[in-house]
């Protein structure tokens, strides 16, 4: 539809003609990216609550849990999303200090929370429950081994994000990449509490 079209002599705004902006490409393509990866966990939760059973000789999940190291890093993570609240609000103020603190508050607590998981896996390991000793150790493994593995990816963004800032301010694009991170780390959050829940919790009840 061209501007002739139109009544009163009323023009498109050039947003209107051609192709998308790249923003919104890269924005739409982002939300793909989480909406895959929630696809993901579902197939993953699924297949854990269909394996919670099939201990075989193994352990169930009550004589392995240790639901005080799974609070502590919840409350890790928990803490770290907050953080990332507070950067959020630093960018928006376009404040480089409270940036940086925040953001290497997030990170701090992230690799807090993954040293906890890792001596939680190394402790299952050692004692010869490992991922091979049953179907459900098999499924909890990958479940909350997959989810380790995006922290780690997360944390690896966020260290670029923090250069980012330090090399280059507050650019919009850098700040709209800064937006994707945090509703990707919090999205870790919201997926680490469905862990917490479904798997520790249930767990030592059944």
């Amino acid at each position: 539809m061209n501007s002739a079209a139109l009544p009163n002599g009323v023009k498109l705004p050039d947003s209107a003609h051609g192709p998308a902006s790249k923003r919104i490409i890269v924005g739409y393509g982002f939300w793909i990216f989480l909406l895959s990866d929630v696809i993901l966990f579902s197939s993953l939760f699924a297949a854990y609550a269909v394996l919670s059973t099939a201990v075989a000789d193994g352990p169930p999940g009550r004589q392995i849990f240790d639901l005080r190291n799974v609070a502590i890093e919840t409350g890790c993570l928990l803490a770290s999303s907050f953080a990332c609240g507070m950067a959020s609000l630093a960018v928006a103020q376009r404040n480089p200090k409270w940036t940086q603190i925040a953001l290497l508050v997030t990170g701090l607590l992230g690799c807090a929370f993954l040293a906890l998981e890792f001596r939680e896996f190394a402790g299952l390991i050692a004692r010869g429950d490992g991922p091979t000793r049953s179907a459900f150790l098999s499924s909890f493994f990958t479940l909350v081994g997959c989810h380790g593995l995006h922290v780690t990816a997360g944390l690896l963004w966020l260290g670029t994000m923090m250069a980012q800032f330090l090399a280059k301010g507050f650019r919009r694009d850098i700040r709209y990449r800064f937006l994707c991170f945090s509703l990707f780390w919090h999205a870790l959050d919201i997926i680490w509490v469905a862990i917490f829940s479904l798997v520790y919790l249930v767990g030592v009840t059944q």
